[in-house]
C-alpha cells in the first residue's frame, strides 16, 4: 500500500513537470487564419499563427492547462490540453459579426466595418469618456483629420474642419438623416446629450450621392442609442475650475410590450465673467442651454425623435449687461436660439424604408449693433429599396428636401421689390447603388446621384469604391473616388460676415461649389505573441474643387467680398493612424494628418485662412483592473495657420504658432452603478495672444479716422491703422483648468 500511494506520488511529480508540446491549424470559413492569438488560460505563455494558420507551443509545470484561441471577428475557442504531446488538427473558428462594428454610414444600410467598401472611422462612448467636454463639437477635436475650428472670438462659435477643409463643407447627420446644416451648422452641435450618442460614424471625402448637398468634404453621422441599450436611469455630470456645469441625464420608459422611450436631458451653463489676457473682453462666451431629447421605439418597424434645444449665449465687453442689447454703450454680441426637430424610419419589410425629418432653427442676435434675425426650416423625405440578387445588393432610393430660409441681411434682399424677400428652395433626387462581391477578397461599389435645385438646376455626382483584402483579413485596400457639391449660404456658414466691423460685398450670384475627389485607405492588423494588437492606418487624398468660394479679407480691410474662383483649388495629404492595444489594461492611440491646401488663380498660389498643414492627435489609456482605475491622457497637436490680418501694417503675426492641448483625466468605477472622474484640461495652459482681438478698447471704432474711401488712417492713437476686429481667432482663449464628475447608472 505504501509502495503504491509512493508511486503515485512520483508519478504526479514527474507528470507536473513533463514539458507539454501543443500545436494545430486555425481555420474560419475554410480558410487558414493568419495571426490567430493562441494562449494557455491563466499564463503568458503563447503564440500566434503562421501564414498557414498553424501554431506549435511549448509549456511546463501548468495544472490542468487549457487553450484560448482568438482572432478578430470570431467567436473564442477554450480548448483542454489532455496529453503532453497532442495535435488538435483543424479547429475551426466561428465568425461572429457582434464582434466587429456596424457602420451604416457608408453603404445607408449596416455592415460590419471589416467588410464595408467605403472607409468610415467610428467612435464609440469611451472616446467621449476619455475627454469629458460639454459638446460634441469638442469632443470631436481628438480625432485624427478632425478639427474643431472656433470662428469668433466673442461669441465662440466653430464649426469642424474635415481633412483641413471649411466647416460648411461637413455635413452633419443624426441617425443619418440631415438634421444639421445650414442655419444650424453653428449652433447644432451643441446641446446633444453625449450619453445617448452610440457612436459617431465619419467619412471623410465627399459623400454627395448618398446624401446631397453640403456632404461635399465629408460626413459626421451621430448614432444615438436604441432604447433596449439604454440603463433604465443614467447621470453624467461635471463641473471645472472656470465655473462651466453640464449635466447629461437619461431615462428608459415602457409604452407597452414592443414600444420603448428613451428620454435625454442636457444642461449647460456658464455665467463666470473670466478675462485672463487682459483685453476687457470675456475669455469663454455666456451659455445657459438646454436640450430635450425624446426617442420613440413602436415595435420593430417604426422609431421616431424629437429634440427641442433653446439657447442664450453672449460675449463681449465685461460691463455688456442685456439691456446694452444692440447698442453702442458696450460691445456684445448676444444670440438666442430657438430650435426644434423631428426625425424618423419605418421598415415597411426588409427591403424597404421610409426615413423623414422636419427642423425649424429660429435665431434673434446682434453682434455690436448689427442685428441678425434668421428663419430656418428644412424638410427632408427619402424612401429606399435594397434588394440582394446574386452577388449584387442593389439600393435605390428617392429623396426631396425643402428648405425655406429668411434673415434680414442682403443675402435675402430682392431689388426688384426693395426689401428682403425669403428663399424657397426644392431639391428632389433619385440615387442608385449598386455592391458586387466579386470574390471573398475583392468588392466593388457603384454609385450615381441626380438631383435637380430650383435655383441652380441638374445636378450629378458619381462615387466608385473598391476594396482588396488578404484571405485573413487582416490587411485591407480601400480605393474611392468620387464628387460632391454645395449650394453656399454666406450668413449662415461664416460667422465672420456678422461679427466685427467687415461689410460683406457679393462680386456675384454665388454658382454651387463642385469637389472632385480619390482617396486610397490601407489597414493592417498585426497580432503578436501574449495577445498584443496593433492596427495600423494609411490614407492618401486629393480634392480638387471647381466655383470655390473664398472670402476676400486682403483687397480692403472694412469688407469681405464674396466670389466664386475662377481658377484651381485644390486640397491634398496624408494621414495615419497607429493603434495599440497591449497586455495589462494599456492602449495608445497615435494620427498624424498633413496637408497641402492652396488655389491657383493664373498662377498665383495662396493659401487659405485657417488652414493647418499639420495636426496630430494622441491617447494614452492604462487600466488597473484589481483597483477599478482608468488613466487618460489625450493630446492635439496643430500646425500653423494662416489668419485673417487687417492690412499690411497690422503688426499681429500672419501665422498662429504650432500649439499642443493635453488633457488628463482618472476614472474610479466604484461599482456597476456608480463612477468619478476628474483631471486637468489644457495642461500647457496654452491660450492666443493676447491681441487677438483688434482694438479691443475701442470695440465701435469710435478713435478711429477713415478717408474718403472709408479706409482706416494712420493716427497718433492707430498707428498701424486699425480698426475692430474680432475674426483673428484660431482656438479657445480657456486656459489651463480642473474639472470633476459623476456618473451614475442604475438599470
Amino acid at each position: 500500500m505504501k509502495f503504491r500511494l509512493l508511486f503515485v506520488i512520483l508519478s504526479f511529480q514527474f507528470l507536473k513537470s513533463q514539458d507539454f508540446s501543443v500545436r494545430g491549424k486555425v481555420f474560419s470559413d475554410g480558410q487558414p487564419v493568419e495571426s490567430a492569438s493562441v494562449l494557455i488560460k491563466g499564463s503568458n505563455i503563447g503564440g500566434t499563427t503562421n501564414v498557414n494558420g498553424d501554431f506549435l507551443i511549448y509549456f511546463s509545470d501548468i495544472k490542468n492547462p487549457k487553450l484560448v484561441i482568438s482572432y478578430l471577428g470570431n467567436k473564442s475557442r477554450l480548448l483542454t490540453v489532455s496529453s503532453f504531446n497532442m495535435n488538435f488538427g483543424i479547429i475551426e473558428l466561428e465568425t461572429d459579426e457582434l464582434l466587429d462594428e456596424v457602420i451604416v454610414s457608408g453603404t445607408l444600410k449596416p455592415v460590419s466595418k471589416l467588410n464595408s467598401p467605403v472607409p468610415v472611422d467610428v467612435y464609440n462612448q469611451s472616446f467621449f469618456k476619455a475627454n469629458p467636454t460639454p459638446s460634441v463639437f469638442e469632443a470631436l477635436e481628438n480625432i485624427n483629420g478632425i478639427r474643431a475650428q472656433f470662428n469668433c472670438n466673442i461669441c465662440n462659435t466653430g464649426d469642424i474642419h474635415i481633412n483641413g477643409q471649411e466647416g460648411s463643407y461637413t455635413m452633419v447627420l443624426i441617425d443619418g438623416l440631415p438634421i444639421v446644416s445650414g442655419l444650424s451648422t453653428v449652433y447644432g452641435l451643441s446641446g446633444i446629450p453625449k450619453s445617448l450618442i452610440e457612436r459617431v460614424e465619419i467619412i471623410k471625402g465627399p459623400a454627395s450621392t448618398l446624401y446631397g448637398s453640403e456632404a461635399i468634404g465629408g460626413v459626421i453621422n451621430l448614432i444615438t442609442k436604441l432604447a433596449e441599450n439604454a440603463p433604465k436611469f443614467s447621470v453624467d455630470s461635471f463641473v471645472s475650475g472656470w465655473g462651466e456645469l453640464n449635466t447629461d441625464i437619461g431615462y428608459k420608459y415602457t409604452l407597452s410590450k414592443k414600444s420603448q422611450g428613451l428620454l435625454g436631458i442636457n444642461y449647460f451653463n456658464y455665467s463666470n465673467p473670466i478675462d485672463k489676457n487682459n483685453d476687457r473682453f470675456t475669455d469663454l462666451t455666456f451659455q445657459d442651454r438646454i436640450s430635450i431629447f425624446n426617442k420613440f421605439s413602436l415595435g420593430n418597424n417604426f422609431s421616431f425623435a424629437t429634440r427641442y434645444v433653446y439657447e442664450d449665449r453672449w460675449g463681449g465687453e465685461l460691463d455688456w449687461i442685456p439691456k446694452y442689447r444692440g447698442g453702442d454703450v458696450f460691445y456684445g454680441e448676444s444670440i438666442y436660439t430657438s430650435r426644434f426637430e423631428i426625425f424618423g424610419n419605418y421598415q415597411f419589410n426588409n427591403s424597404v424604408s421610409f426615413q423623414f425629418s422636419f427642423n425649424d432653427h429660429n435665431q434673434d442676435s446682434v453682434y455690436g449693433t448689427t442685428f441678425f434675425n434668421a428663419d430656418q426650416t428644412i424638410s427632408f423625405a427619402q424612401m429606399t429599396w435594397n434588394k440582394k440578387i446574386r452577388k449584387n445588393k442593389v439600393l435605390l432610393g428617392i429623396a426631396y428636401r425643402y428648405t425655406y430660409y429668411d434673415d434680414d441681411t442682403t443675402a435675402t434682399y430682392d431689388e426688384n421689390v426693395n426689401r428682403n424677400s425669403k428663399s424657397i428652395t426644392h431639391l428632389p433626387g433619385v440615387f442608385i447603388q449598386n455592391q458586387t462581391k466579386i470574390n471573398e477578397k475583392n468588392i466593388f461599389l457603384a454609385g450615381l446621384r441626380f438631383d435637380y435645385n430650383s435655383l441652380h438646376g441638374s445636378i450629378i455626382t458619381p462615387r466608385l469604391n473598391y476594396k482588396i483584402n488578404n484571405i485573413n483579413k487582416t490587411s485591407t485596400l480601400r480605393i474611392s473616388a468620387g464628387t460632391g457639391y454645395r449650394v453656399a449660404q454666406v450668413f449662415t456658414e461664416d460667422h465672420a460676415s456678422l461679427t466685427g466691423a467687415r461689410e460683406v460685398v457679393f462680386l456675384e450670384s454665388l454658382d454651387p461649389e463642385k469637389s472632385w475627389n480619390i482617396n486610397l485607405n490601407y489597414v493592417k492588423k498585426f497580432y503578436l505573441e501574449q495577445g498584443a494588437i496593433i492596427d495600423f492606418e494609411l490614407s492618401l487624398f486629393n480634392t480638387n474643387f471647381s466655383n470655390k468660394i473664398i472670402p476676400n479679407y486682403d483687397t480692403d480691410p472694412n469688407k469681405i467680398i464674396y466670389a466664386n474662383l475662377n481658377g484651381i483649388s485644390r486640397s491634398k495629404g496624408a494621414s495615419f493612424n497607429l493603434n495599440i492595444q497591449a497586455l495589462r489594461g494599456l492602449s495608445f492611440n497615435l494620427g498624424a494628418t498633413f496637408i497641402d491646401t492652396y488655389s491657383d488663380l493664373d498662377g498665383v498660389k495662396t493659401i487659405p485662412y485657417l488652414t493647418e498643414r499639420f495636426q496630430g492627435v494622441w491617447n494614452f489609456k492604462k487600466k488597473w483592473d484589481l483597483n477599478r482605475l482608468i488613466l487618460d491622457f489625450t493630446g492635439s497637436t496643430t500646425g500653423p495657420l494662416k489668419l485673417p490680418k487687417l492690412s499690411d501694417l497690422d503688426p499681429r503675426p500672419d501665422y498662429s504658432p504650432t500649439f499642443n492641448i493635453i488633457n488628463m483625466q482618472l476614472t474610479k468605477i466604484w461599482n456597476s452603478r456608480i463612477e468619478t472622474y476628474g483631471g486637468v484640461k489644457n495642461i500647457l495652459n496654452f491660450i492666443p495672444p493676447a491681441n487677438s482681438i483688434a482694438r479691443s478698447f475701442d470695440p465701435f471704432d469710435k478713435d478711429v479716422m477713415f478717408d474718403n474711401q472709408g479706409i482706416a488712417m494712420v493716427t497718433p492713437n492707430n498707428p498701424y491703422a486699425l480698426t475692430f476686429d474680432p475674426s483673428y481667432v484660431f482656438t479657445s482663449n480657456q486656459g489651463i483648468r480642473t474639472f470633476f464628475g459623476m456618473r451614475l447608472n442604475f438599470n
